[in-house]
């Protein structure tokens, strides 16, 4: 098994169009990872394939079904290493060998304890040849999520902020709609929809009584694989009981879970007079800190548990801040509105105070982007050599 082998032009030309494949499911995968897979033979690609959705056929059974036959002696292209277990579906490396494949190459390894090398070393034991490392930088990319839950136990977090170019994001008075344009505000959409779960705070819910669902105009949904839009989770911390169920929140479909505080000072009503939730609303008890407020690091690890990978933060400046200020951040997604709101407006992001500049939190621009009238920037947590 090489894993630092050299590989051609058509190598990657290959596994380019696997990661391509693996990119459609990005919407639908949840909890498992995006992965494609190419089947080549005689410099001719024979099938093709990608993971669409949790239970249903992995990249490489979608890929082997094209080929048929034709798929003895082809090579592999995989984005992640084949699954070597039975969950539920069967383990894709014993499909390959039982289709007498030649050779896999995989973009990476699959951190998954359940896998984790097994399954390249179940199929070179079985006399394929297999080499990893072809795009492997790309690969990561397709499943940051998946990649942090399993290798540190807490789902990928990013934070999603709009504001005015001044640094602004409700007037005065509370008026916050519309700060970006509806370019923007769709662009939000399609981030929602490639998250597992989204998280905000009860003040969000109560000043914009959002419904923080999936909401794809027809250009997006035309991207989208499944009939039905996969709602993410909606996770709301609520550690005062002051969300009701007549909030617009309750009245859309999808999974809701309200986040209290074991050490929040509050006085619950009797058992019998609180709200009758809809049957999607669960009810969730995390560690709370001395002040009250919601162990934020605890949650995340609760939410992992729950085999969330990704969570996509939108909420107030302070829930916000103090993600931030706790370092739990892993993306920040920010629009910019070319607009000037003044100095009364409320400020982005709760953070601070700092008294010094080599204190003061830096990320790394990784995209900067027009989007209709306002701009998106992308910063990420820098890198650690």
């Amino acid at each position: 098994m090489e894993t630092n082998m050299t590989f051609s032009a058509d190598d990657t030309r290959y596994m380019q169009r696997a990661i391509e494949l693996a990119y459609q499911g990005r919407f639908t995968t949840t909890p498992n990872p995006n992965v494609g897979c190419v089947l080549v033979k005689d410099g001719q690609i024979i099938g093709e394939g990608f993971h669409l959705q949790a239970g249903t056929p992995h990249a490489e059974v979608h890929a082997l079904a094209a080929a048929g036959d034709n798929a003895q002696g082809a090579t592999a292209y995989v984005t992640l290493e084949p699954c070597s277990h039975t969950g539920r579906t069967g383990p894709c490396a014993g499909a390959l060998i039982k289709a007498n494949v030649a050779k896999v190459i995989c973009a990476m390894q699959d951190p998954n304890p359940q896998v984790s090398g097994r399954g390249m070393k179940m199929l070179a034991d079985a006399g394929i040849e297999v080499a990893s490392g072809l795009l492997a930088t790309e690969a990561e990319k397709l499943n940051r999520g998946f990649l942090k839950r399993m290798r540190s136990n807490k789902p990928f977090v990013t934070c999603k902020l709009a504001a005015s170019i001044d640094g602004k994001t409700a007037l005065g008075n509370g008026e916050s709609k519309w700060i970006t344009g509806p370019i923007a505000r769709a662009d939000v959409q399609q981030w929602r929809a490639e998250h597992c779960a989204i998280l905000s705070g009860a003040d969000t819910v109560l000043v914009d009584n959002a419904k923080l669902n999936v909401r794809l105009d027809e250009k997006a949904r035309a991207q989208y694989v499944l009939p039905e839009v996969r709602q993410p989770v909606r996770v709301i911390i609520d550690s005062q009981y002051r969300l009701t169920p007549d909030l617009a929140l309750f009245q859309e479909p999808g999974e809701i879970i309200i986040v209290r505080s074991r050490t929040a000072n509050v006085c619950v009503k009797e058992l019998d007079k609180q709200p009758q939730w809809p049957n999607n609303v669960t009810e969730l008890s995390c560690d709370g800190m001395d002040d009250g407020r919601v162990n934020l690091a605890a949650l995340l690890v609760l939410l992992a548990e729950r085999e969330i990978n990704s969570v996509w933060l939108e909420a107030g400046a302070t829930l916000a801040g103090a993600m931030a200020q706790q370092n739990l951040i892993d993306r920040y997604v920010v629009y910019i509105a070319p607009k000037l709101m003044g100095t009364t407006a409320t400020g982005l992001i709760n953070i601070g105070p700092f008294t010094a500049m080599k204190d003061v939190p830096t990320m790394q621009f990784s995209d900067i982007t027009p989007i209709g009238e306002d701009i998106r920037l992308t910063l990420e947590q820098p890198r650690v050599e």
